[in-house]
């Protein structure tokens, strides 16, 4: 995930978890999202989260949905301490409750 002009560093507000909290399901949470164009996005909720083992780190894998029902993959590589842009998500990939 080193390919800044296919998976773009973007800036991110998040929590990470210390320790379990009902208040944060996941390790890592984020809240907000600002993309290199300068568009800013806040984050109504995750759709889905997975993690994998990188080399000797993690990539953190989300799928959200933001307050402007947009939906967007980002992903945070522990081992270079970065947040990317995979892609945004058409709503129509995921299935409706």
């Amino acid at each position: 995930m080193q390919d800044n002009k296919k998976y773009p560093p973007i800036h991110v507000l998040n929590v990470m978890r210390g320790f379990k909290e009902p208040r944060f399901r996941y390790p890592i949470t984020p809240y907000r999202f600002e993309l290199q164009s300068g568009e800013r996005h806040r984050v109504r909720e995750i759709r889905q989260m997975h993690r994998e083992k990188v080399g000797r780190g993690y990539h953190y894998h989300f799928v959200l949905k933001t307050r402007e029902d947009r939906y967007f993959h980002i992903a945070f590589d522990t081992a270079a301490l970065v947040w990317r842009l995979i892609q945004e998500v058409d709503e129509q990939l995921f299935f409706h409750n």
